[in-house]
C-alpha cells in the first residue's frame, strides 16, 4: 500500500516562528511557493501564506522587519499523518476542497506537505492499464 509518506515533498518551505514576515514575503516572491510552513523547533505551529501577509502586516501597517512569523501564522485548517493511505489522502483532499495539507508525525512536526495535484498524477501512475479483452477495438478501416 502506498502511503503518504511516499507521495509527499519532504522538504517543504518554513521558517521558524522568530523569523520576520520579511523572510516569509522573500520567500513567497517566488510563483511555485504558495505557503510558508511556521515551525517552533519542529512542531508545526502555522502557515503563512501571501495573503495572510496582506491581510496581517500590510494592511494592519505592521513592520514586516520587526513582525514575527509566530505573531501572524494560522494554524493550518487540515493536517494529516504520513501512514495514512495514498487513496485515503486523496478522498480527504477532495472532501475538503484542498490543495495542499501538511504532513506532520504524532508530535505535530513537521515531516512534509502533500498537494493534491502531485497526488492526482502519483494515483494515476498506479492504476493497472486496462486489459485489452476488456476494451473494444476499433473498427476496421
Amino acid at each position: 500500500m502506498n502511503l503518504v509518506r511516499d507521495g509527499m515533498v519532504s522538504d517543504p518551505r518554513r521558517l521558524p516562528a522568530d523569523a520576520s514576515a520579511s523572510e516569509a514575503g522573500e520567500l513567497l516572491q517566488r510563483p511555485e511557493v504558495r505557503a510558508v510552513y511556521v515551525t517552533e523547533g519542529q512542531r508545526l505551529v502555522g502557515v503563512v501564506t501571501r495573503k495572510t501577509l496582506v491581510r496581517e502586516v500590510v494592511a494592519s501597517g505592521l513592520d514586516p522587519r520587526t513582525t514575527r512569523l509566530g505573531e501572524i501564522a494560522e494554524p493550518p485548517h487540515y493536517t494529516i499523518g504520513p501512514d495514512v493511505s495514498l487513496e485515503d489522502a486523496f478522498h480527504f483532499l477532495e472532501a475538503e476542497d484542498a490543495e495542499r495539507v501538511p504532513v506532520v508525525d504524532e508530535h505535530d512536526r513537521l515531516v512534509g506537505v502533500l498537494s493534491r495535484s502531485v497526488l492526482q498524477r502519483r494515483l494515476a501512475e498506479d492504476e493497472e492499464p486496462p486489459d485489452e479483452e476488456d476494451e473494444p477495438l476499433p473498427p476496421a478501416a
